[in-house]
């Protein structure tokens, strides 16, 4: 896949090495794709304080930007696998921080563990991680998880969010929101036949047309339904392409493991 650094996790593939303005490919990942919001507007952490912004260290950015994630406890937030390549000392997550390009504002805290779902790059599907916060964002609301695979009804009206790569529709390292309706599993098989869309267990979502997508920088930031975790930013072809819509991990079916992880 080209243009989002959502990308799919394969077996037998060569390392990608990807340090760009979001996430970084695995040893075991399909071509890379890119995360952040096209077509989108901005948006702020006084609306959404549970929108976390994972930075690293290691990121080709100046500003750091990597990936996104999302606060699910006052020390835990969820984020794709493929975000969690790098080593643990070089992650931090920020909250209540708008504007990337300022380096001040809210509040950070590096990350004391990393958990990664197993079955991440065994199989297609699995791209979701659960973060412990050293220093937790404590009085700073959370994002409940959806837990019904029903949910995933083709015209759902979710909003995903993200900072940095906007193709030009939007300022850079700033927080911004795109509505995406979920376009369902039978158009991401057909339109991504080949690319091993799981319909248990991924959500696609987007525009068939395209102009309105998640992009660079986006992965593992959160795919918001009725006030729930619905789903994470995971992968797809380009940003905002007309027939290629974003593909996300489906929280619900990933809950169970999810849930154990944030209260562990």
């Amino acid at each position: 896949m080209t243009g989002k650094l959502k990308f799919r996790a394969v077996l037998a593939v060569a390392v990608v090495a990807l340090a760009s303005a979001g996430a970084i490919g695995t040893a075991e990942a399909r071509t890379p794709p890119v995360t952040n919001i096209v077509g989108g507007s901005t948006e702020t952490t006084a609306n959404v304080p549970w929108m976390i912004a994972l930075n690293n260290s290691n990121s080709s950015s100046p500003v750091g930007q990597y990936c996104g994630a999302t606060l699910v406890k006052a020390n835990k937030i969820v984020t794709a696998a493929h975000c969690v390549t790098q080593p643990r000392s070089t992650y931090t997550a920020i909250q209540g921080r708008d504007n990337l390009n300022t380096g001040t504002g809210g509040r950070t805290s590096k990350i004391s563990k990393i958990w990664k779902d197993p079955q991440y790059g065994q199989v297609n599907g699995h791209d979701v991680a659960v973060l412990t916060l050293t220093t937790p964002f404590t009085g700073v609301a959370t994002l409940p998880l959806e837990t019904s695979r029903a949910a995933d009804a083709v015209g759902a009206q979710s909003v995903t969010y993200g900072y940095g790569e906007t193709e030009g529709t939007g300022p850079a390292n700033r927080l911004q929101k795109v509505l995406v309706p979920v376009l369902g599993d039978a158009y991401c098989n057909d339109v991504y036949a080949g690319e091993g869309y799981v319909s248990n267990g991924e959500i696609c979502a987007g525009y068939k047309a395209g102009g309105k997508d998640s992009c660079q920088g986006d992965s593992g930031g959160p795919l918001v339904l009725n006030g729930r975790l619905f789903g994470v930013v995971s992968w797809g072809l380009g940003c905002a392409d007309a027939g290629n819509p974003g593909v996300y991990a489906e929280v619900a079916s990933y809950a169970s493991a999810l849930t154990t992880q944030i209260n562990n």
